[in-house]
């Protein structure tokens, strides 16, 4: 919360936000049961602590999108490709987190009769974050995975022109005792939303976050926002940036190549491609041996040593799942800004704002 004193934050009942913005998504046409699909999506992501692709993008992203006219409120998945295995799904322009809610339920339903499955989606839009979706899986003890394109904002490797998007990869695996494990992270250094962020806050971000519109590192998040260039994860390629580059495309190629939809330089708001996949952890080996296995190695990672200066190790997750587990108790932590721009939706679709 740098930037902003604590005080002038607004702590926001996270039931009372997920039903302002069930109501705003069912006024904007979203059939209701989509429509708490999507809230729930949008307020668990604030919850996780993920503010950057929380209810701050409710207007800019999914309101405006819907009363234009450039994103479809009711979603129709129409099937182009299917095995027993394997699905192709053109969502056509359909709201992202529904198609993405939607998608991976066909890809469990998959999973559960066959042992495995993929869903490839093209023609969607902006679904969240990933990481929702990977756990999905995690009540059916499977392991799920999703990936997603984007429009382009990420650099290549020595280049000074975005060609591809943030392209986030999030795995969810189930345990016994142990927090599920949850790697919800971009192949940029960042996510954008770190960089809208930092521009609420008044503050600067660092070095290897992006570049300006001439390829010059910067640390002024406006010249990032404006020269669309963030950088891969790594930042440098003496800090593996090849790597963070290695994979953005591998989610492009996954989401966007295998699905028809596109790539990089394609990839337009009602032009974005997911991916999903699920797996039956009995498939390959008994349920309850394989999460004491789990608690295990996370508790080996845990009890490691420790560097100097510090007293823990986090496995990925963790952080997470303690941020949902205060913010339900003593509420979301708002910025003025995003407030603001909650008072705007109210105002545009008439649903009175009582998130107090």
């Amino acid at each position: 919360m740098l930037g902003t004193p604590q005080e002038e934050y607004t702590l926001v009942d996270h039931v009372a936000l997920r039903q302002f913005v069930t109501e705003v998504f069912t006024r904007l046409k979203v059939p209701p049961e989509d429509a708490a699909a999507a809230a729930d999506i949008l307020v668990r992501s604030d919850l996780r602590g993920i503010d950057s692709h929380g209810v701050a993008r409710l207007d800019s992203y999914y309101v405006t999108r819907l009363m234009a006219g450039t994103t479809e409120p009711c979603v129709e998945l129409r099937v182009e490709r299917e095995t027993p295995t394997s699905l192709l799904l053109d969502a056509r322009n359909g709201l992202g987190m529904v198609v993405g809610y939607h998608a991976m339920q066909r890809c469990i339903d998959k999973a559960r009769e066959s042992g495995l499955a993929m869903v490839t989606v093209a023609n969607s839009n902006h679904y969240g974050i990933a990481g929702y979706y990977a756990m999905m899986a995690l009540p059916h003890d499977m392991i799920g995975i999703s990936l997603t394109n984007a429009s382009r904002f990420v650099v290549p490797t020595f280049g000074k022109e975005s060609m591809f998007g943030t392209n986030p990869i999030a795995f969810a695996a189930p345990t016994k005792e142990e927090l599920p494990f949850v790697l919800d992270m971009a192949t940029s250094g960042v996510a954008v939303g770190k960089l809208e962020i930092a521009l609420r806050q008044g503050v600067p971000i660092p070095l290897g976050w992006a570049q300006d519109k001439d390829g010059h590192p910067t640390t002024d998040p406006r010249a990032g926002l404006i020269g669309r260039a963030l950088m891969p994860l790594g930042g440098t390629r003496e800090h593996g940036s090849h790597k963070g580059y290695g994979l953005a495309v591998m989610v492009d190629i996954l989401c966007g190549v295998l699905s028809g939809n596109g790539y990089g330089p394609a990839i337009q708001p009602s032009k974005t491609a997911h991916f999903f996949a699920a797996m039956r952890v009995d498939a390959f080996r008994d349920v309850d041996d394989f999460k004491t296995m789990m608690d295990a190695m996370i508790r080996d990672l845990r009890a490691s040593g420790k560097a100097e200066g510090h007293d823990r190790i986090y496995v990925a997750g963790e952080i997470e799942w303690e941020y949902e587990k205060e913010r339900k108790e003593k509420g979301i932590p708002l910025h003025p800004l995003v407030i603001a721009s909650l008072k705007t939706v109210s105002e545009k679709t008439g649903v009175p704002l009582k998130i107090g």
